[in-house]
């Protein structure tokens, strides 16, 4: 390996360890949220094992590294076409070297004459693209919403607070995955809004307004449940991988842990294990989006001149005598909160869903209300609110 080649290579790990101590440090700073460690399009090989011998140390480590860059092109290879390791081309260091990203050390070993080491090759996708063949042709998924849900201690929990199964979830790098995931950050209105309860909820009205608000187009629901019979021994892991609001079983599986010190490693390849399947899954035609989650257009039918016009903010929906899209200041979390216990509080609200939050500035509220119109004004002012009419829908306010 040429000393140019080495520092990039020493450069590229360098990168990749510090984006993983920034989130790091995010983690750590912060009751909720795990920010996705790499948004970028590289693949991933991870854990590739490496254990060589050489006249000296600094001999056996590039060595080390250049073979695992050979392994993990076979396996990326293998992955991407689905096909078996053994059909993978051979391809020359020099070709190898213009397509490696850089490499991630996981753990390493250093001898006098010896290294071994488990380590990760990230490869620029599009570099890669053409010695990949037809794996840049193959099927893309729909934006997806992961709601990652973990069982611990016979209690389940998504955002609500952090876990170790939503840390491995932004460790992934699903650049090379073709499932465009999209992972929240777990801040925000995302522990109210992406908690374990609407993982089961069959009704598609919400979900509509969650994916459109996340932007995507359907869900996955990847579930581990976490069994250890005593402290410090070894960690039992049931996997299943959901799909779709009605939680359609994609795969399921168990993977065991020695102790609490491999956990991150197991769940790690929980993670890969699962995005095979729904992978699998995908080429194989199961990963359909549900057709009630797709918003089609209302035709709204032509009323009589004669009819009673109502304000332009009531909009008639079956089961509702009205439907109003109310816009209240949230400068946070709480005044979000308190509008709208205060709007499910008013007499003849039957239902009320956020269409759109904005911290810091203004957020709208729908709401589904069994009455006249002017009452459901009326009732906002009895609960301390100021009215206007914005020719679309109402504006409330608080008097400071």
């Amino acid at each position: 390996m040429t000393p140019v080649r080495r520092i990039s290579l020493i450069v590229g790990a360098m990168a990749v360890l510090g984006l993983g101590g920034l989130a790091l440090a995010q983690i750590e700073g912060n009751d909720r949220g795990v920010r996705p460690i790499d948004n970028s399009a590289n693949y991933e090989i991870a854990d590739v094992a490496v254990d060589v011998s050489a006249k000296t140390a600094q001999e056996a480590r590039n060595f080390g590294w250049r073979l695992a860059q050979r392994r993990a092109w076979k396996l990326l290879w293998a992955r991407v076409n689905n096909q078996p390791v053994e059909a993978a081309p051979n391809l020359s260091d020099g070709a190898l070297d213009s397509i490696v990203a850089g490499i991630s050390v996981g753990d390493e070993q250093i001898g006098a004459h010896r290294y071994i080491a488990r380590l990760g090759v990230l490869f620029d996708r599009s570099r890669s693209a053409q010695l990949l063949g037809r794996a840049e042709a193959g099927a893309r998924s729909p934006p997806m919403l992961v709601i990652p849900v973990m069982w611990s201690g016979g209690a389940p929990q998504s955002f609500e607070h952090r876990t170790e199964w939503q840390k491995a979830w932004a460790r992934f790098r699903s650049g090379g995955s073709p499932i465009d995931y999209v992972r929240p950050v777990g801040t925000g209105l995302d522990p109210l809004l992406l908690n374990v309860a609407q993982t089961g909820r069959p009704g598609r009205a919400l979900w509509r307004n969650l994916l459109d608000q996340y932007g995507a187009s359907d869900i996955v629901v990847p579930i581990v449940q976490l069994v250890r019979h005593y402290p410090g021994g070894p960690v039992l892991a049931h996997f299943t991988a959901l799909h779709g609001p009605d939680g359609e079983v994609i795969t399921r599986f168990d993977l065991t842990a020695a102790d609490g010190d491999q956990l991150a490693r197991m769940l790690d390849e929980g993670v890969r294990r699962i995005d095979e399947a729904y992978g699998q899954a995908l080429r194989e035609g199961r990963l359909q989006t549900d057709s009630s989650l797709v918003i089609e257009p209302v035709a709204v039918p032509d009323l009589p001149e004669e009819a009673a016009v109502e304000s332009e903010s009531a909009l008639a929906l079956p089961g509702a005598a009205s439907t109003f899209l109310v816009q209240v200041d949230t400068p946070d979390d709480p005044a979000l909160v308190q509008a709208q216990a205060s709007l499910r509080a008013l007499p003849g609200v039957r239902s009320i869903t956020t269409d759109s939050v904005a911290l810091g500035g203004v957020s709208i509220i729908r709401v589904a209300y069994d009455g006249d119109p002017q009452v459901f004004r009326i009732a906002l002012t009895g609960a301390g609110y100021t009215v206007q009419d914005t020719g679309g829908g109402l504006r409330i306010t608080r008097p400071r």
